[in-house]
Formats: C-alpha cells, structure tokens, sequence
C-alpha cells in the first residue's frame, strides 16, 4: 500500500482535474496491478469521474447540482454562509470517494474520463485528498 496527501486550491464553485496528479501518483508508486483510492477530506466538496471532452458537460452538471440543492430554498444552517446547506446537499448526492482501477501501471479511465474535485461552495478553498494505491508494484 502507498498512500499520499493531495492539496488542491480551488477557484470557487465548479470543478478542477485532478486526472494528472493521480496518474503522477500511480507512478510515483511503481503501481502495476490494483487499484487507487481518492477521499476528500470535506463535507461541502466531493470527486467524480465524468467526461473531460466537452466542457459544456461540467457546465450542465454545474447547473443540474444548482437546480437539485438550490441556494435559496430556506435551509436552516447557514453557519459559513447561504452557500453552506446547498453545498453539503451536493456532497451527499454526489461522492466523497472513489476507487480506479490500475491495469498495467495505468488509471483505467475510459477515453473521455477525467477525475474531478467539485467545489461546492462560492469563494475559494484548500482541499485535500488522501490517495492510496492497493495493488503489486514493481
């Protein structure tokens, strides 16, 4: 087992790739066969895997979280802003973890896959994700 610590700063709503870093840890481990966890350490952020083509694609899901926790819907917490309910909503119907495949020293992403951060909330944060390779190595 190799495990990592990765920091992401975020720009505020919206997602981030972090498909090159996870295959720079992939090999950084000599990773052959197995397969990499990613855990997001927060309860207002998640990860997904989803197309990295078209970037009309993130822009529709933006919009569909929007619509599916929308910021003005009366939430009762609001501790760190009216961004904060909605933003803990889209963690929960999106995820926290995610488990790749690694086949030949390599993520087994499909052609038009890309590993994503999705910031939920308005203004910039520092994220983390723990990474860990289970698997042979070389």
């Amino acid at each position: 087992m190799v495990s990592s610590l990765l920091t992401v700063q975020t720009a505020g709503r919206g997602f981030v790739d972090l498909t090159a870093e996870v295959a720079k840890f992939v090999e950084d481990a000599a990773a052959k066969e197995g397969a990499v966890t990613l855990f997001i350490r927060h309860t207002s952020a998640s990860l997904t895997i989803q197309e990295n083509a078209d970037p009309t694609v993130l822009d529709d899901l933006t919009t569909a979280l929007a619509r599916l926790a929308a910021g003005n819907a009366g939430w009762r917490h609001d501790t760190e802003g009216p961004d904060d309910m909605p933003a803990h909503v889209k963690t929960m119907l999106t995820a926290t973890s995610l488990q790749i495949p690694v086949l030949n020293g390599e993520l087994a992403l499909g052609t038009w896959q890309a590993i994503y951060l999705v910031e939920h909330r308005a203004r910039a944060h520092r994220r983390e994700v723990v990474l860990q390779f289970i698997g042979q190595v070389e």
